[in-house]
């Protein structure tokens, strides 16, 4: 079977440099071309035809639905995923109403991206994920406590974090430990129950 072939589109060059790194790290994907605007993105999509592409939804000269329009035009076998810091409602129902495959908000784990660009591809329905906002919950976590929490709400033990984020698993227990006491909560079950109230990060549009 041949690897997915996605094209990343952003504007901000280390976020678009940093999917591109997980998208080609995985196993049957391929990235075959990169874009920080809605005409470069219609100019390489044309050339390359993807067979995914992910974009930003806010871009210097437009916004992903930009992208998506010409797509559905153009591309009728192309997905586009839509990967976006702002998950609202009204975002949501802007992608869905413009005809993207998927909407992702930034902060979805590289598995939950790399899944999103596996489902665009093949056309499945995908599954909700977690979408961590900015609340009180979780506004006095480091970046690093978040990402813990994300892998503990997805069910992860400490070795596969350990494992998934590149440290040691001490460091892992640390922030967990860390994670329960800035939540008030007891127990990782307890951040397991949390993490299912807040999965409304993606929907298949």
């Amino acid at each position: 079977m041949s690897d997915i072939t996605v094209m990343v589109l952003d504007d901000h060059e280390v976020v678009r440099r940093g999917i591109c790194d997980i998208l080609d790290r995985a196993e049957g994907i391929q990235v075959v071309a990169e874009a920080a605007t809605v005409a470069q993105a219609i100019r390489r999509a044309d050339a390359v035809r993807p067979q995914v592409i992910m974009s930003d939804l806010r871009l210097p000269d437009g916004t992903g639905l930009d992208v998506v329009a010409h797509v559905r035009e153009s591309l009728p076998d192309t997905h586009v995923v839509v990967l976006t810091s702002y998950d609202d409602d009204g975002a949501k129902a802007a992608v869905r109403a413009a005809g993207a495959d998927i909407f992702l908000a930034k902060t979805a784990t590289s598995a939950q991206m790399l899944q999103a660009v596996r489902d665009a591809a093949s056309g499945r329905e995908h599954g909700q994920h977690i979408s961590v906002h900015e609340d009180d919950e979780i506004a006095s976590l480091t970046p690093m406590e978040r990402r813990v929490l994300e892998q503990v709400g997805e069910g992860l033990s400490n070795r596969e974090i350990a494992e998934a984020l590149g440290i040691a698993e001490k460091t892992v227990k640390n922030h967990v430990t860390a994670v329960l006491s800035k939540m008030g909560l007891q127990r990782r079950t307890q951040v397991v129950a949390w993490a299912t109230a807040k999965r409304s990060g993606s929907f298949r549009a």
